[in-house]
């Protein structure tokens, strides 16, 4: 495994225990894993040595608004930058906001965001994402269980946060707009006791008042993000000073070993949510370096020409967006007559054979790179070097056609909020890895542990299974829940959930979950066992078993209808025919789907988590065919085993 050393070998089960093998770290630390640089330790330090060392650096930029529409983007410098977060951390203690407080962030990304972070970074404070794709209930939720006291909140997110009222007023004291407030909802939050503010107001509470820096230190948590839990409640995961500049040296010896290091002219796009530790850190990577961070307007239909504006030198996705890129073009050139269509397809081929014979992406056809794939690259801007996936798996074939035709590295990581994200990443110009997430980054040891009740086994001459991380980018806990952390840190190992398969060449590939909750392609998660009782109610079936995968944005499921109920149905809207006949006609799909429908609307479910096609089966599921435990559990890897064709088909039908 020429990417990975050994550093721990493998060993044989027992006590109740399974099987692990052995444990990899990355050949880029073999000697070691990267230190931080003197002086880093936190990420105030990111930020402070920055603003030192580039003051007058392009940091945060958005687009001006003339007449409405949205013109050039305006920059603020690193210098400007620290002179407002000064101000905002005055005005934040001078609320009462102490060292170890919490401090909620409620909106999109913008340069305020950052701010308001890198305040909270000077001062020692908690920073807490308020993310309400957690749900309904979820922004009241992390307030109450964090004890948020004050809350910076993006202009029409208000509404939303007076619903919390006053269930959050017991921490809740002071609420920032990052814009405006209107007088009502000036009236509205004051009525419950919580001072309000506008940003500008706000910049300018803490004036003339001097407030000294405390010393922060490794170990001190930095931010708290909550993420989506299997039983309901979301889980506060703890990350500390030290996950973030261990993670930032570690990639920074990656993208130096493979001669691709960020530096003090990339420009990144800042798009996928800050709440999310992805992109937290991708932004910290470029705080460090003094580059610049440009923000998008909101809108993912705007995306691509706040891309064109900008023109970012690196790039992150989500596979949903990548996905999109992809049927994009794949119209273009379908649109483009016959021609095109042929000289596009035979420059694909041949850049492609070349690639895969080793030559380099940008070595592979220079002069088809100009004719053919230069308008692709033009449409992400023109001056992207590096694209990386993350938060679900990129399909196959989408990565490879994006490797070839964006004339820029196109890598797929992996990684948890726990694990600090960056914790494996595919290396460039290395057309192998394609469908795998590469090596690990040189900062963390992994190893597989095997699962028997899934027949996956770490020692086995393909080894699979459970992926374990050691190392110093892992969280500190979940705050509040000692027993949920010591469910996954186990002898210093962080327990992944996921399933991974080793390659000959030191690179992983994602196989399976090993609990009952998958990620949509979007990279939403979907607690499915939870859903399934929820479609449960709908007093027109028996037994539901809901799928989804990595590659898909929608949820399937295969539906036992209750026979009576469905004959009954029959009869009132004029179907005939015995029980299977019903089953098969398609108005009866659609009103078993409609029914579901009705309950997720009622339960308030969110979009990726409603049923868009079903199968009905009027076989139970039964022991018979292991579809079910003796206790009557679903088998889920048994089920998608036996209705895999079905599920196909209903994919295909719906697109």
């Amino acid at each position: 495994m020429k990417h990975v050393v050994e550093v721990e070998k493998g060993r044989e089960g027992g006590d109740g225990r399974p099987s692990v093998g052995p444990a990899y770290r990355s050949v880029f630390a073999k000697d070691g894993f990267p230190q931080p640089v003197p002086g880093l330790e936190s990420c105030w330090d990111v930020f402070r040595m920055s603003v030192e060392k580039n003051p007058k650096n392009r940091m945060l930029g958005s687009r001006e608004f003339v007449d409405g529409k949205a013109g050039e983007y305006i920059w603020w410098s690193y210098e400007e930058v620290y002179n407002t977060v000064m101000k905002v951390g005055a005005s934040i203690r001078h609320c009462g906001v102490e060292q170890g407080g919490r401090c909620g962030i409620y909106g999109v990304n913008c340069p305020e965001w950052v701010i308001t972070m890198e305040a909270c970074n000077a001062h020692g404070i908690y920073c807490v994402p308020l993310y309400d794709t957690l749900g309904p209930g979820a922004v009241e939720f992390i307030i109450c269980h964090a004890e948020v006291q004050i809350v910076f909140v993006e202009e029409k997110k208000i509404m939303e946060l007076l619903k919390t009222f006053p269930n959050s007023t017991k921490f809740l004291k002071t609420l920032v707009s990052f814009g405006k407030v209107t007088p009502k909802q000036r009236e509205e939050v004051e009525n419950f006791g919580v001072a309000v503010y506008s940003w500008d107001e706000f910049l300018l509470v803490g004036e003339n008042q001097q407030f000294d820096l405390p010393v922060n230190k490794k170990t001190d948590i930095c931010t708290i993000m909550y993420t989506s839990g299997t039983t309901g409640d979301p889980k506060g995961v703890m990350i500390s000073n030290e996950s973030i500049i261990t993670l930032i040296a570690g990639v920074d010896r990656l993208l130096h070993c493979v001669n691709e290091q960020f530096h003090e002219d990339d420009v990144y796009l800042s798009y996928l949510p800050l709440a999310h530790i992805f992109d937290r850190v991708i932004e910290e990577l470029f705080i460090f370096q003094g580059a610049s961070i440009g923000f998008w307007r909101g809108d993912i239909k705007l995306l691509v020409e706040d891309i064109g504006v900008l023109k970012p030198t690196v790039f992150c996705a989500v596979p949903r967006v990548l996905d999109r890129i992809y049927s994009g073009l794949q119209d273009k050139i379908f649109s483009g007559g016959f021609l095109k269509q042929t000289l596009f397809n035979f420059a694909y081929k041949y850049k492609l054979r070349n690639m895969n014979r080793g030559s380099k992406h940008d070595e592979a056809s220079p002069i088809l790179d100009k004719i053919v794939f230069n308008k692709v690259k033009q449409g992400l801007g023109g001056k992207v070097r590096l694209i990386l996936s993350g938060a679900a798996p990129l399909a196959t074939h989408v990565e490879a056609f994006l490797r070839v035709v964006t004339c820029a590295h196109v890598v797929q990581g992996y990684g948890l909020t726990e694990s600090c994200a960056g914790t494996f990443v595919s290396l460039p110009n290395d057309i192998a890895m394609v469908g795998t997430v590469g090596p690990p980054v040189p900062n963390v040891d992994v190893c597989l542990e095997s699962v028997p009740e899934m027949g996956y086994d770490a020692l086995s001459s393909i080894p699979r299974g459970e992926i374990c991380i050691r190392g110093k980018t892992l969280f500190s806990g979940y705050y509040k829940r000692e027993d949920l952390t010591n469910e996954v840190m186990i002898d210093g190992w962080f327990h992944t959930g996921d399933v991974g398969e080793w390659q000959p060449d030191g690179s992983l590939k994602i196989i399976d979950r090993k609990k009952n909750i998958f990620k949509l392609s979007q990279g939403e998660y979907v607690a499915v066992e939870n859903l399934e009782n929820i479609y449960g109610l709908v007093p027109d079936i028996d037994a539901i078993w809901i799928y989804g995968n990595s590659f898909e944005s929608f949820l399937v499921a295969i539906v036992n209808p209750n026979e009576l109920a469905l004959e009954r149905w029959a009869k009132e809207n004029g179907i005939s025919g015995d029980f299977a006949a019903i089953c098969e006609n398609p108005k009866t799909k659609e009103s078993i789907l409609g029914e579901l429908t009705k309950i997720a609307k009622a339960k308030k479910l969110k979009g990726f988590e409603f049923i868009k096609a079903v199968h009905l089966d009027l076989i139970p599921f039964d022991m018979e065919r292991d579809l079910l435990t003796p206790t009557y559990k679903k088998k889920r890897p048994q089920l998608l085993k036996y209705y895999q064709t079905v599920i196909n088909g209903l994919y295909k039908n719906t697109k």
